[in-house]
């Protein structure tokens, strides 16, 4: 009997492991089957979308020094997609540009590339995005659902995973319009479970971070005191 229950026991916690990596996957290939849809303002002069605001932003970053990356100057004319969220969110730009510049040149060349849109610099783009949902969001997702869901039951786990993992209006905003709401989002659920373990410097950078990144995550965040 006891290696009986012993062997159910492993196959149950095999099975919940393969769930949670099932719909790890799953959200992940979800986001990839949309990402390879129009985005909005695709194809349509003169200011082509927010695809083409990030974009640009990329190019203004690679190209300009740090002080004008704000500054309305000869390269940088803020008329058109001006650089309008806080400085983490130019540093991400300047990251992404570089890696486009080494990869796709012409996509961010300076003032030459307005309304860049090849099938090579728009997959770049979308990997951008996609690398920066699973390097940031999804961790601190799984961060997330570690501490909120400590003790419960399993199912409530894999339940978990998926109604965070797989909400639309996330994936819709980031993958289809095209943003990076995944980072902001990420340190901020990170923040969150960061609060809930009892982690409060980690959660005061973390939160800091999302601020940083766009002011619009910006919502009242409080620290539970302990209790004396």
């Amino acid at each position: 009997m006891g290696s009986h229950g012993d062997s159910s026991s492993l196959v149950w916690v095999l099975d919940k492991k393969f769930a949670i990596f099932s719909t790890v996957a799953f959200a992940f290939l979800i986001r990839v089957l949309v990402s390879l849809h129009p985005y909005s303002g695709a194809g349509n002069p003169p200011l082509y979308g927010d695809y083409e605001a990030q974009r640009h932003w990329m190019e203004i970053t690679v190209h300009t020094p740090v002080k004008e990356w704000y500054r309305n100057t000869t390269d940088n004319n803020l008329s058109y997609w001006g650089l309008d969220y806080p400085p983490l969110t130019a540093y991400q730009s300047y990251s992404h540009g570089l890696a486009l510049q080494a990869l796709d040149p012409q996509s961010v060349a300076l003032h030459t590339s307005r309304g860049y849109e090849t099938r090579r610099s728009k997959l770049l783009m979308r990997w951008t995005v996609l690398t920066s949902d699973a390097i940031i969001f999804f961790p601190a997702a799984l961060y997330f659902i570690a501490v909120y869901y400590n003790g419960r039951k399993d199912e409530d786990l894999v339940w978990a995973h998926a109604l965070i993992l797989l909400q639309p209006c996330a994936i819709l905003i980031d993958h289809g319009h095209f943003q990076y709401n995944c980072i902001s989002l990420g340190l901020t659920v990170g923040a969150i479970a960061a609060v809930f373990s009892t982690r409060e410097l980690v959660a005061c950078v973390l939160f800091c971070l999302a601020l940083n990144h766009k002011q619009s995550y910006g919502g009242p965040f409080f620290i539970p005191k302990k209790p004396y």
